[in-house]
């Protein structure tokens, strides 16, 4: 057997990491635009883009000049001090959120940190006393934080956790359930436009507007991860701006910095009041690099109508995914270039395994579904080689 620079890297990963993360099946060196390669010199087109979060695709120089420059002047100040790119970046939030002059940004490292900031905020809305309980569907996923794990639905990620955090309950992606379940106890409400973790799955019609009514009847926030719909992945810079609705939170990670670790909490209204000074904080929380980071990006997203180009390659990308013309193919779900294949049969580990072997990096959140999640840079020849290799893959399991 010719061993390889990945297989020595693989097994010196199971040596030295720990074991909450299998070994990945491929080591990866570097990557530009739409493509990686791993330690071998194999090339990769990557439609997952680091799970939604290189947004600009791999070493975009844009990005790449302002971690360079910002490196050079500031890396980290800690909370005791500001720093331009913060406040920028905070400014930006706001305006294109639409939380405008009464908006206000919390910054820490990830959608979990964002999620955990989400839920005190949500404590903090006690009304008399009696707001007790937060709300969030089954089957989504917040986080894997102990906060954010308690609102993810997936029982067999919380089991082994247990006790949760006391007071949350899961209800069904129905009207009906959200109904039944709101009334004046209720702190808030956690929903994920569109639950990129359960296969990129829509909200039924209308759900959004209703949990809106309802938790502006009751005093409940509503609050919308946006960790994986917003900046721009669903053809809108957040997914609820495509419904008629303000929420009270949103939270966002993933691809704002581009793949530099950053989250954030956005605040509308009066719900920026709940905070007090010295509740909440994190140390690398508006670290300048990551900030200048997110700034860079973006900026090039507005620069180059990046949101508007997952419009057009999300139309683009499902018709392609129609014309393979796969019995294996159920549905095709989510928005802009936020798409998930719902499977025919249970073999969505399969599709991934091969694509990956044909040299294509797709995901399989659950037996059968397949996420993609391309940069928003994509064009005409990536999804043009996607279709080729997704034809043979798709082909090869009917």
């Amino acid at each position: 057997m010719i061993q390889t620079q990945g297989g020595t890297w693989q097994r010196r990963f199971g040596d030295s990491m720990m074991r909450s993360l299998s070994t990945p099946k491929v080591m990866l060196d570097r990557g530009e635009g739409c493509q990686v390669w791993d330690v071998d010199g194999k090339r990769y087109l990557d439609f997952l883009a680091g799970i939604a979060v290189n947004a600009l695709g791999h070493a975009h120089p844009v990005l790449v000049e302002a971690l360079t420059e910002q490196a050079s002047k500031l890396i980290h100040v800690s909370n005791y001090f500001a720093t331009a790119p913060q406040v920028e970046l905070a400014e930006r939030l706001t305006r294109i959120s639409g939380a405008g002059e009464r908006g206000r940004v919390y910054f820490g490292n990830s959608g979990a940190e964002a999620n955990e900031a989400a839920v005190k905020l949500a404590r903090l809305n006690r009304g008399d006393g009696s707001r007790t309980r937060i709300l969030a569907l089954q089957n989504s996923f917040h986080g894997r934080t102990m906060g954010s794990l308690a609102l993810t639905g997936k029982p067999s990620l919380r089991e082994p956790f247990e006790p949760m955090m006391p007071g949350v309950e899961h209800i069904d992606t129905t009207v009906e359930a959200l109904e039944a379940a709101l009334d004046g106890t209720v702190a808030a409400l956690f929903v994920e436009p569109i639950k990129g973790e359960a296969g990129v799955v829509d909200l039924p019609d209308g759900y959004l507007e209703r949990a809106r009514e309802l938790t502006t009847k009751h005093g409940a926030l509503l609050i919308l991860d946006e960790i994986q719909t917003g900046i721009g992945r669903t053809g809108s810079w957040f997914a609820f701006q495509q419904h008629d609705i303000v929420p009270d939170a949103i939270t966002v990670a993933k691809g704002i910095a581009g793949g530099v670790p950053i989250g954030a909490l956005i605040t509308f209204g009066d719900t920026s009041d709940l905070f007090e000074a010295g509740q909440h904080g994190s140390t690398f929380g508006g670290n300048p690099l990551a900030t200048a980071a997110a700034n860079a990006v973006l900026g090039e997203i507005e620069a180059s109508q990046l949101v508007l180009n997952a419009i057009v390659r999300g139309d683009q990308l499902r018709a392609a995914i129609a014309s393979i013309g796969s019995p294996l193919v159920r549905e095709v779900r989510g928005n802009g270039l936020l798409i998930g294949l719902g499977l025919a049969k249970p073999v969505a580990a399969r599709v991934a395994a091969d694509a990956l072997e044909a040299g294509l990096i797709v995901n399989a959140p659950n037996d059968s579904s397949i996420r993609l999640a391309p940069p928003l840079i994509v064009g005409d020849d990536e999804i043009a080689e996607f279709t080729q290799i997704m034809t043979t893959v798709l082909k090869g399991l009917e």
